[in-house]
């Protein structure tokens, strides 16, 4: 991964919140869930940019919609 940086983040009481949640269900530090949606959204975007279609879909409900980076 090479030299680590030290940075500051400001987030909504709103977002710090959800951040927290997505940290305790995943027993997963506040930093390991930053990078771990940082290289989430890289693959996206990579597989978008290369023209694919990704999709999220609801079997249940049959629902299918794709998913846009906006």
């Amino acid at each position: 991964m090479g030299e680590k940086r030290t940075m500051t983040l400001n987030l909504s009481e709103e977002e710090m919140n959800s951040l927290d949640q997505l940290a305790l269900r995943n027993d997963m530090s506040k930093t390991a869930v930053i990078r771990k949606a940082i290289r989430i959204y890289l693959t996206l975007e990579k597989r978008m940019q290369k023209g694919e279609h990704i999709f999220v879909e609801d079997d249940l409900h049959q629902i299918r919609a794709e998913l846009l980076l906006v």
